[in-house]
């Protein structure tokens, strides 16, 4: 992982079930946990920006952020933690996908410890790119 450079997470809200006006609320309330961060920004995607997991429908773009960050292991686990404890105070959304690269992170209502095993292997493999 280059530290001097940027990397680009896409944070997708699996809104299963849930109306535009839920995936709105939701994805507000995660990017405003986001931003505390120290990340450069958090946009939320527009219906016709092309996100890993996006299904073509404008408004499922509604639960999609973009956030840019410094490419590092610690601000990435940094994300990944925020996103977990977010997702783990709610009842709906059951999972959230974090994509940085070709990497994918499918964090849901999965046990702690296979959670912890999954993020560790996460943040591994990008850190090796």
């Amino acid at each position: 992982m280059d530290s001097e450079g940027e990397a680009q997470v896409w944070v997708r809200i699996d809104g299963a079930g849930a109306d535009a006006e839920i995936l709105q609320m939701l994805a507000d309330e995660l990017r405003a946990e986001l931003l505390v961060l120290d990340v450069d920004g958090v946009t939320q995607v527009v219906g016709d920006e092309h996100a890993p997991g996006a299904r073509g429908l404008e408004w499922a773009s509604i639960g999609i952020l973009l956030v840019s960050i410094k490419n590092t292991t610690e601000l990435i686990g940094q994300l990944v933690a925020t996103v977990r404890t977010w997702l783990g105070r709610r009842s709906r959304p059951r999972a959230v996908e974090m994509t940085v690269g070709d990497r994918t992170l499918r964090l849901t209502d999965a046990s702690d410890d296979q959670q912890d095993r999954l993020i560790d292997e996460f943040i591994h493999a990008i850190a090796q790119q």
